[in-house]
């Protein structure tokens, strides 16, 4: 949509204005004007493409930086060994960073406790991992059919944790809470909220002409603008953003954390998308999405890479100091499972509980594991693990011999 998604049913901050939003329904009347005009459905959205010139010299040259730095992330994911380790923590803090930018506020450290734990923290953290399973959810779904209207429904399901369909009848509006002006009304009606989906499908998939990269930013101002759904928007249509790039094949997974520059430059996010329906501003948009592309991939490169040393560095250590427990299996299920409990070794195949607990109390006694009680569940955390995952650094300090 045209400002940052508020798409929580209570309200939300527009960081960019300081002003504060409610969603409610439009009771105004629909424009017959054939340009944007505030305060009324958006019914003459244009559909894609643009008429416009998208791949401009900028544009172009952003490209090819951000497709190499897809690259060199697409290299380093495959000569990780155990590819589950990246399935299962990197989704988590692309999750909890495009629930902030809704202002579903939580911690990394929480949400790997949550995981670990198997029950529910606390709401915003419970909303954070349905954010993760709904883009595993996609990730599956991309095996039997491409990205369209259903993925979207399967998504937004996932994201709130209820069957959801395309919205019909009259649009939902965003309003200022403090003088009730309506900010932006999407198009309404089911039957061109759905002619519009339609041809978003058909630009993604058909626009051939065109750079991925260029077609999924494009494809995530429409699907904000259209707002297809009564709530979710903004997290359904962020992970729409991994899953097309795992499509096009320029991911070999959904790791890349691109909520991280998003979440970190939300006014610009939300003042861009406003400007392309205000100011056609397309080339200012696609530079921004381009941008935030090349800086996540680099960055989640270093991730990756500083977690496989730091998991060889781990496996080596333990295979040092108590080799009559160490295998490469134990080691991995500590990168899998953040906050690991007895069950995940046991579930593993192992050993036995009594044995799983014996192991992991030993790697508590090396210094490689802390145990931590939540409720009536023993978890060991690795903390090297987590200081990567919730930091900035790609460094970790050794463990002494």
């Amino acid at each position: 949509m045209c400002r940052k998604n508020r798409e929580r049913a209570t309200d939300a901050v527009d960081v960019s204005r300081g002003a504060t939003y409610a969603r409610h329904m439009s009771s105004q009347s629909n424009s017959s004007d054939t340009s944007w005009n505030e305060g009324h459905a958006y019914d003459c959205l244009p559909p894609l493409p643009p008429a416009v010139e998208l791949e401009t010299k900028r544009v172009l040259k952003r490209c090819v930086t951000a497709r190499a730095a897809l690259g060199e992330l697409k290299q380093a994911t495959a000569l990780i060994p155990n590819p589950t380790m990246l399935v299962n923590t990197l989704p988590a803090l692309e999750a909890r960073a495009s629930a902030e930018i809704e202002n579903i506020v939580t911690t990394t450290d929480r949400v790997f406790q949550q995981m670990g734990a198997g029950r529910a923290l606390d709401e915003a953290t419970t909303q954070a991992l349905a954010s993760r399973s709904a883009l595993l959810d996609g990730f599956a779904l991309l095996a039997t059919r491409p990205i369209g209207t259903r993925t979207a429904e399967v998504v937004g399901s996932a994201v709130l944790g209820h069957e959801l369909r395309v919205r019909h009848g009259e649009g939902t509006a965003l309003a200022s809470q403090a003088t009730g002006r309506i900010v932006y009304v999407p198009p309404e009606g089911e039957a061109r909220v759905r002619d519009l989906l339609a041809n978003w499908e058909r630009f993604l998939h058909e626009a051939l002409e065109l750079d991925p990269l260029v077609r999924m930013a494009v494809g995530h101002y429409q699907f904000e603008a259209i707002h297809p759904f009564t709530d979710g928007n903004g997290r359904t249509g962020r992970i729409l953003n991994v899953l097309y790039l795992v499509e096009q094949e320029l991911l070999p997974l959904p790791i890349l954390h691109l909520s991280r520059a998003i979440n970190a430059s939300r006014a610009e996010y939300s003042d861009g998308l406003l400007a392309v329906t205000t100011a056609g501003a397309w080339e200012a948009w696609l530079l921004y999405m381009l941008r935030c592309v090349e800086e996540t991939a680099t960055w989640t490169t270093r991730l990756i890479t500083a977690i496989q040393r730091l998991s060889d560095h781990t496996a080596a250590y333990v295979r040092t100091r108590r080799p009559k427990i160490y295998s490469r299996e134990l080691v991995d299920v500590l990168f899998e499972q953040p906050y690991c409990r007895i069950r995940d070794v046991v579930a593993a195949g192992l050993v036995g509980r009594q044995a799983a607990s014996r192991h992991l109390k030993a790697l508590v006694g090396i210094g490689v594991l802390r145990e931590e009680t939540h409720g009536r569940e023993r978890l060991f955390v690795h903390p090297k693990l987590m200081a990567l995952l919730t930091g900035e650094a790609d460094t970790f300090e050794a463990y002494e011999s």
